[in-house]
């Protein structure tokens, strides 16, 4: 059901889109600390796992700085494309690590050869869901959300399944990702390079 979205440019432009939505927003609002205007300060990015028809303006992290002199203070909005510092793009690591729970052997060293994902970057992979999300005041206020608990253990297949209302892959794969958005600005659960 999902395998066919890592190839789905659509998807990709649809979460580019929400990106500047998100990126407008968090313009409009001015600085945090100052109100002062907010310049255009976006940063480019070499994320992988994205279809190969994807243009430049897909690695383009969304960043601005205040314009006021002595305050200059950066603002990067949350993002539905990246998950903080990682270097695979939020769809590949929700989708790789939702599918690598049930994958048979075969079906792995397929999604580790179409996307060039390591075994190594699997297991940090479900570490990172499995340890690291929970263990945030983030999740602790996410996971009541929904009237049946979201079983930690087989995060992020079973934060997927919590959406069952909504009936495409492609849109559970963006409500998840509009989730996760707060975790996509801070340095505190980017757990290095992934």
């Amino acid at each position: 059901m999902y395998q066919s979205l890592f190839e789905d440019a659509s998807l990709f432009c649809l979460l580019l889109e929400i990106d500047h939505d998100l990126a407008e927003t968090a313009r409009a609002a001015g600085c945090p600390a100052c109100g002062g205007t907010l310049h255009r300060a976006s940063f480019w990015r070499k994320p992988r796992g994205a279809p190969a028809s994807l243009g430049r303006e897909h690695r383009e992290r969304f960043s601005f700085c205040c314009a006021v002199e002595g305050c200059r203070r950066r603002v990067t909005p949350a993002s539905v494309r990246f998950l903080g510092r990682k270097v695979y793009l939020g769809a590949v690591v929700v989708l790789v690590a939702a599918l690598h729970k049930g994958a048979t052997r075969q079906r792995g060293e397929r999604l580790r050869e179409l996307l060039g994902v390591s075994r190594r970057t699997l297991g940090r992979w479900r570490r990172w869901w499995r340890e690291r999300v929970p263990a945030t005041r983030f999740w602790q206020a996410a996971r009541g959300r929904w009237a049946r608990p979201v079983a930690q253990e087989a995060l992020p297949a079973s934060l997927l399944a919590a959406f069952g209302a909504v009936v495409q892959p492609a849109e559970r794969v963006v409500a998840v990702l509009r989730l996760l958005g707060p975790l996509t600005t801070g340095p505190g659960l980017s757990g290095g390079a992934f």
